[in-house]
């Protein structure tokens, strides 16, 4: 059984190991062929790496990128069965179109992984007036998936995972009444408030699939690793980090996506768990369940994120 009913707190079968494997690498993914991937900014970094590994192993693979000509040069670069569709997150409208496109071309989907992401950005904002990484990180990926998930429910093995980031323990909470950072903003808080978002609109997410019992809803982090999503972070920190990371704590993208290709492959993984690095601090290592903020498991607040989501992007799932 992949649900696991209500996530208000990591239980010790969230938080157990799926097995005894300490080494867990993309040789360990399950066949995938017949099973149709729909992943969010997959034509660079851990999203280029995912969707290259689920292609390898025989899944139709949909590129969900913002621009298509990128899209379609990341396609070139894999073998097997790829697809590009065009998806700006930043924007309502765009996420609407792309979701009608894949839901007259696709009866069902088997993954929907909600990888793209931004980071550390300056002030700024969506198309729809939304904060830009609250926007793209959560509300947008908020929206695509309510719009896409009737063609996930009743899929006898369905996924929806979710990428946050350590990064959401840094902010410690979800500013409610601050949440497009008009008054003050912080680029970091910002960032980590949206990362906080992705694993309870995740564990709530579960909780409302729970009942139906074959779809299932998981989140996973990858650690540090080496990719574009590090290039906002402020000049100093940046040059320091981009200096120290390859050596002392980063990975590569290829290792970072591995938390992702198993919490949407792995037979043994449960609804509600969180996936990451087993290394120290979580910055690197063989992907495992980990634990999230408590914060990140308070169901009233999980909630009340539920239901501001649906007022802000007038999206609601077909759920009860």
């Amino acid at each position: 059984m992949q649900g696991s009913g209500s996530v208000d707190h990591p239980t010790d079968d969230l938080l157990r190991k799926v097995d005894d494997m300490t080494d867990w690498t993309t040789a360990d993914i399950p066949d995938q062929t017949g099973r149709t991937a729909v992943i969010t900014g997959a034509n660079t970094g851990l999203g280029f790496e995912t969707a290259k590994a689920l292609a390898a192993h025989g899944a139709h693979v949909v590129l969900a990128v913002r621009d298509t000509a990128k899209g379609e040069a990341a396609a070139a670069r894999m073998s097997g069965d790829v697809v590009v569709q065009k998806l700006d997150l930043t924007s309502l409208e765009s996420i609407r179109a792309a979701a009608d496109a894949l839901k007259s071309r696709y009866d069902r989907i088997d993954l929907l992984i909600n990888n793209a992401g931004v980071m550390t950005t300056p002030k700024s904002r969506t198309a729809d007036g939304f904060e830009l990484q609250f926007g793209t990180n959560h509300l947008g990926h908020f929206a695509l998936t309510g719009l896409l998930l009737e063609r996930l429910l009743d899929v006898p093995g369905a996924r929806v995972v979710t990428v946050s980031s350590n990064g959401h323990k840094m902010g410690g909470a979800i500013h409610f009444d601050d949440l497009q950072g008009e008054r003050s903003y912080n680029r970091m808080r910002a960032y980590s408030q949206s990362k906080l978002a992705n694993l309870m609109f995740t564990y709530e997410l579960q909780r409302r699939l729970a009942p139906r019992g074959k779809t299932i809803a998981v989140a996973a982090h990858p650690g540090t690793s080496t990719t574009e999503l590090a290039r906002n972070l402020p000049r100093p920190i940046e040059r320091a980090f981009l200096a120290a990371a390859p050596t002392l704590f980063a990975q590569t993208p290829d290792h970072g996506a591995l938390p992702t290709l198993r919490a949407a492959t792995d037979p043994g993984v449960l609804g509600g768990q969180y996936y990451g690095p087993d290394g120290v601090a979580q910055q690197r290592g063989n992907p495992v369940v980990v634990a999230s903020s408590n914060q990140s498991y308070d169901v009233a607040l999980q909630q009340r994120l539920w239901t501001v989501s649906e007022e802000l992007t007038k999206v609601t799932f077909p759920l009860s």
